[in-house]
């Protein structure tokens, strides 16, 4: 039986697209004079974020650019000051991403009237998520655990770390009876690595790269080929399940459980 639910935050509940994290990061690499893709930005997504700008500075294209204009690869120094500039382009307009994505705050019902516990886990600190917590529980929705790097030692994603918090304050020792969902490859890795259910989620998340308006204006066939690299990206991150959003979580946890 599913005893434990635990999700990612951007992207996944909130942040509909996962947009925040995506303009601070483009706004603090224009800063240092590099042009970054969205694809590019969205790649490591998930990441503890200096683990976020640490792996965009070593893309060959990149570091290419900053040879180019700096004479020199990317330092330590130079992946904190990008840093600098993007905690203040996030902070400038995190509270306006805090909004709870389509279906959550019904799923949420649905899983407490289970007696499912409800966790979390995050690529933004615990300052970052002080703000995205309070405006997502303006809203309406508060799970039972938020566990950040912060509260790890600094570990982010993919490690365990944070999903094991979780579990500790769940009282559950067993991976099987968890499900982690997410929206990014970490997230899936992240799940992976900690031995519960790792679940996929496609409409409004960081790996469709686009909002879940957006996702369903487009043409039928544009959509379902969507649908389907986003599904193929999870599953060769090792996700056990994908779901197209997060109202088809319930019919998962009581599939689950009535094949248990």
């Amino acid at each position: 039986m599913i005893r434990g639910v635990i999700f990612d935050w951007a992207g996944t509940t909130v942040d509909d697209g996962c947009l925040a994290p995506v303009a601070a990061f483009q706004t603090a690499f224009q800063q240092a004079g590099i042009q970054l893709t969205e694809t590019e930005i969205r790649k490591p997504m998930g990441l503890l974020k200096i683990d976020h700008i640490k792996t965009l500075l070593a893309l060959p294209r990149v570091e290419k650019q900053w040879q180019d204009r700096y004479g020199t690869v990317p330092t330590e120094l130079a992946a904190q000051k990008i840093y600098q500039d993007f905690e203040e382009a996030l902070f400038a307009t995190l509270s306006t991403y805090t909004a709870p994505k389509e279906g959550l705050l019904r799923t949420v019902h649905w899983l407490r009237k289970h007696h499912i516990k409800i966790g979390s886990t995050t690529g933004y600190t615990r300052e970052m998520m002080a703000v995205v917590a309070a405006g997502a529980h303006e809203a309406g929705y508060q799970p039972d655990f938020l566990v950040t790097p912060d509260d790890v030692a600094g570990v982010g994603r993919p490690a365990p770390d944070m999903i094991f918090q979780n579990l500790a304050l769940m009282g559950i020792t067993e991976g099987a009876r968890v499900i982690k969902v997410g929206d990014t490859s970490s997230d899936i890795k992240e799940g992976k690595n900690a031995g519960v259910i790792s679940v996929g989620v496609i409409e409004g998340s960081s790996a469709s790269q686009v909002t879940t308006p957006a996702f369903r204006a487009l043409p039928l066939e544009q959509r379902e080929a969507l649908r389907e690299a986003v599904a193929q990206t999870y599953y060769a991150d090792g996700a056990d399940y994908v779901i197209d959003r997060l109202a088809d979580l319930p019919f998962l946890v009581k599939a689950l459980n009535d094949g248990a």
